[in-house]
């Protein structure tokens, strides 16, 4: 009987319960899930301060990977290593904090050689979401060796950003409010810490060009003034929302110096792009894995540490091992 973290519109909303294997999802694959992860998404589904979940009771856990043990679906046979992200599951659908669980095959990729379980949940939606961001840059011609900002650099998307920005030749700069991590961000590869306030303050429709590209978390206030300040044909991926939904911004960036705006999804992606996203991932080096700061916890703790998260005093990534 496989344990599971289940999210219940009640009091006391989390419990881990165990449940029998005739009570999962009628879906395809069945795995057994090795490692998941906590992004901003699942802190927001199991602390319920955002409306990620609509129908009850549900299985949080936007990602998972593991190992298949059986499946109905030709494309994956018993013993299969495998990576979920995105889809809704988390959501709509039942997903990774469980020992094991059935999910549709067109929402799984292959683990990539030389990969393990454990390091695609040190990356999961983050560190997907962050090479999407990164190739995205690269269609859209960054400059090779040019300057490029980071914002909620602490964070999952950020930090491996961050990395993977580094590593190829891009002169990083990271955005923070959390200045005690400056050192760590250094150690990750950038070359200056900028404190979040610099972007905050009331802005021109366009200020004197600093980025050629930029990775952008917050959205809100911050983005807008960081489209005021590009280089010209500058780019942004745009790949998240903490500071906020609207954009306060002028038609000027765009029309002026030629700036790019590039929505950058992760959930809905589809697989082809995926597979290669993961490939690049696969090749990333060790070291880059060791650099990531990350804490692992057992299922009994993702309450907690989601209050934390959407508190603002994690940062780098949280593992989950569902058997703990």
């Amino acid at each position: 009987m496989p344990r599971v973290l289940m999210v219940r519109d009640q009091q006391p909303r989390c419990q881990i319960e165990d449940i029998g294997d005739d009570q999962l999802p009628d879906r395809a694959v069945t795995v057994d899930i090795e490692y998941s992860d906590l992004n901003y998404k699942d802190a927001m589904a199991v602390t319920g301060k955002g409306k990620i979940v609509r129908d009850y009771p549900m299985v949080p856990g936007i990602d998972f990977a593991g190992t298949v043990r059986e499946s109905s679906d030709d494309r994956y046979a018993s013993g299969d290593q495998v990576i979920l992200t995105g889809w809704g599951v988390g959501e709509r659908y039942w997903g990774g904090y469980a020992e094991t669980m059935r999910v549709d095959a067109d929402w799984l990729v292959p683990c990539p050689d030389p990969m393990s379980t454990r390091e695609a949940m040190q990356l999961g939606t983050a560190g997907l979401t962050a090479m999407l961001s990164v190739i995205r840059l690269e269609q859209a011609g960054l400059p090779a060796g040019s300057q490029v900002l980071v914002t909620g650099a602490t964070g999952g998307v950020g930090s491996w950003a961050v990395q993977m920005l580094s590593h190829l030749g891009y002169a990083v700069h990271a955005v923070t409010g959390k200045p005690d991590q400056g050192q760590w961000l250094k150690a990750l590869g950038a070359v200056e810490i900028h404190e979040r306030a610099e972007f905050e303050a009331d802005t021109r429709p366009l200020e004197k060009g600093r980025w050629a590209g930029v990775v952008d978390n917050v959205g809100g206030k911050m983005l807008a003034n960081i489209l005021a300040q590009m280089d010209y044909q500058g780019r942004v991926a745009a790949v998240g929302l903490t500071g906020g939904v609207e954009l306060p911004t002028t038609v000027m960036p765009f029309i002026l110096r030629g700036v790019s705006l590039l929505g950058t999804d992760s959930v809905m992606i589809p697989i082809q792009q995926r597979r290669v996203a993961w490939q690049r991932l696969a090749a990333l080096p060790n070291d880059l894995f060791s650099k990531m700061h990350v804490d692992e916890i057992g299922l009994g703790q993702v309450s907690e540490v989601a209050e934390a998260m959407m508190a603002g005093k994690t940062y780098g990534r949280v593992l989950i091992d569902p058997h703990k």
